[in-house]
């Protein structure tokens, strides 16, 4: 194929016409990308302000809410500029890309971050004594340093393969840029791509499952150990957690199933809900859930408004 006649655009088929409604799901959005703004940068400047909550736990969730606003930037401000277009939105595939490494960073350094909160958990319970020592200041910062610079390298990875492949195709059935779906529309074999995109995923994800699955495994092996009432205290811990993190699991499952084994048999507009769920919920329900259930935070915020 001619270099003339490559796709430097993309046509998202995921907006599907549902008449005047849009306008009402253009206002939802709106009010949706808002409070994600607002409770995500009101836990993160509780616990900025408060120096009773400059403890890991803490420091850890500020990075989730960060990493929460970063997805979010990348997600609304597209969907909301596609929507109340009278035809299909076409995209430049520059824009494409940059929304590519922009919602795949959010998502791999979602699970690190989840990882971090695990293993935070883990030295809590089952190391009290020496939490103070296993988990400093400046191991804390570390660990997120590391995270997220090792997370953002391997997608760079992928993404710099990805990147400079031509086009044949240029039509996704999505409401936001995908890069597997983008990948299937190359002129040429993609096979190395395929190979870079399935060793990756383990790479980026693996490592961080694995210190989930491990410090939970010791926390249950030393909850067994403890009385009814100071297991059920620390399980208590960690189910704030546990909710998190099945809830992101389960939205980046249906994404991810949906994108390599192609159109699943749900309607449409179900269809583009299911696909929005780990870009949305997450950002949503984390730090409102967060908020409401730990008590240091609240009494932060009570000191913070004066009651």
């Amino acid at each position: 194929m001619d270099n003339s006649t490559y796709f430097t655009t993309v046509i998202l088929t995921g907006y599907i016409d549902i008449g005047d409604i849009k306008y009402l799901c253009f206002v939802v959005l709106i009010l949706l990308f808002a409070a994600i703004i607002v409770a995500n940068l009101f836990i993160i400047g509780i616990i900025y302000k408060e120096k009773s909550l400059h403890e890991p736990m803490y420091v850890f969730l500020c990075s989730l809410c960060a990493n929460q606003l970063c997805g979010s930037f990348a997600l609304f401000p597209f969907v909301l500029g596609n929507m109340l277009r009278s035809k299909t939105p076409e995209v430049p595939l520059t824009v494409c890309h940059a929304q590519i490494f922009a919602l795949y960073s959010y998502a791999q350094v979602e699970f690190c971050n989840l990882a971090m909160m695990s293993y935070d958990r883990y030295v809590a319970i089952c190391h009290p004594l020496e939490y103070h020592r296993i988990m400093s200041p400046a191991r804390t910062m570390t660990l997120i340093a590391l995270g997220w610079s090792l997370e953002i390298m391997i997608l760079s990875f992928s993404f710099s393969v990805n990147v400079q492949l031509k086009l044949c195709g240029n039509v996704l059935d999505k409401v936001w840029c995908d890069q597997y779906m983008l990948v299937k529309l190359a002129c040429s074999d993609t096979t190395p791509n395929n190979i870079i995109g399935i060793t990756g995923i383990p790479l980026a994800i693996g490592p961080p499952l694995l210190i989930i699955f491990f410090s939970y495994a010791k926390i249950l092996r030393v909850c067994l150990k403890f009385t009814r009432q100071k297991a059920k205290k620390s399980l208590y811990t960690c189910s704030l957690h546990l909710i998190t993190l099945l809830n992101f699991t389960v939205g980046c499952s249906f994404e991810l199933i949906h994108s390599r084994f192609g159109k699943l048999p749900i309607p449409a507009v179900v269809r583009v809900i299911l696909s929005l769920y780990f870009l949305v919920c997450p950002p949503l329900i984390n730090p409102i859930m967060y908020g409401v259930s730990l008590t240091n935070i609240k009494k932060a915020l009570k000191k913070c408004i004066g009651v």
